[in-house]
């Protein structure tokens, strides 16, 4: 990524590296030799005594942070400077360099740290359009989605379609569902590994998911947890994209009662291409199917 350093690069950036345009919200930035790390969100905080401030800031300390970048997204009316003040005097305490921090409020930013009038006027300069910027230009080029417009759209992307909801698809499914205690348990969970690679073999091959039965065997497979940790082991580096795609679809498709697993498998997938906010959406469905799927719950602990 191209190294941000202008208000211009950080607010273009932001909305890639978290996945939409922020809105009520903080968002930090973490740097590492000049280098951007992981970037953070939360809902514009209220209230926060000074150990939950050091709770944020201890996540920079885990990344290994040197500095940091804050900006706070907020309405008219809003008044977020107690929230950035708090925020960079927790980040300090434990060594991490404030590089900026700035407040967005109705297309228009300034910067707490620059006392300039001429650079940073009073009534703030207009947020940049991200459109025309090196990093917009670097993560299409990349392969990476524009930035959605909002968190709703995010969790469309991934919501579930109609279709899911049909009996007959339900039933469909459910045919290939393993049981644990199942006499042939070994030749079922085989079958739900070669359905896997199957797929994804369509996919790669660029007929996506046009085969209705083994897409069902897949979905229904995937109920084993033996099947479902090999199918998230079963990508590499080069067929990645593939199975980025594949598992997309199926968790738009998935019917109730089999989307924990599937959304569970997005979600890794999500996390390991930088995608964090969206692998979180993603466990928000597995844990709405399943609140005890216990991968889900691993995995929002480890994210």
């Amino acid at each position: 990524m191209t190294t941000l350093t202008s208000p211009h690069d950080l607010l273009a950036a932001i909305p890639f590296l978290i996945g939409y345009h922020p809105e009520n919200s903080l968002v930090m930035v973490a740097l590492k030799a000049d280098a951007v790390g992981m970037a953070m969100r939360v809902d514009m905080p209220t209230d926060l005594a000074s150990e939950s401030y050091d709770l944020l800031a201890s996540h920079f300390v885990r990344e290994g942070a040197e500095g940091a970048f804050i900006v706070a997204y907020v309405n008219e009316g809003t008044d977020p400077e107690p929230v950035l003040i708090n925020t960079s005097a927790a980040l300090m305490r434990v060594g991490i360099a404030i590089k900026e921090s700035l407040i967005v409020c109705e297309g228009r930013y300034r910067s707490m740290l620059c006392y300039d009038s001429e650079c940073c006027p009073a009534t703030g300069n207009p947020v940049p359009d991200i459109d025309s910027s090196q990093i917009a230009l670097e993560h299409v080029i990349a392969g990476h989605p524009m930035p959605y417009a909002s968190v709703a759209g995010l969790v469309q992307s991934i919501a579930a379609l109609p279709s899911s909801f049909a009996d007959s698809w339900q039933s469909e499914v459910r045919q290939f569902w393993i049981e644990s205690d199942s006499e042939n348990l070994k030749e079922l969970q085989q079958d739900g590994a070669t359905a896997v690679v199957d797929l994804a073999g369509e996919y790669q091959l660029g007929r996506g998911g046009e085969d209705r039965e083994l897409v069902a065997r897949v979905i229904g497979r995937c109920s084993d947890i033996q099947v479902r940790d090999f199918a998230l082991g079963s990508h590499d580096e080069e067929s990645a994209d593939g199975y980025w795609q594949m598992w997309r679809d199926l968790l738009l498709i998935a019917p109730r009662g089999f989307v924990a697993p599937i959304a569970s498998i997005f979600a890794a997938l999500a996390y390991e291409r930088g995608e964090g906010a969206l692998a979180h959406k993603a466990l928000d469905r597995a844990l709405v199917d399943d609140e005890r799927y216990s991968l889900a719950l691993l995995l929002r602990r480890v994210f």
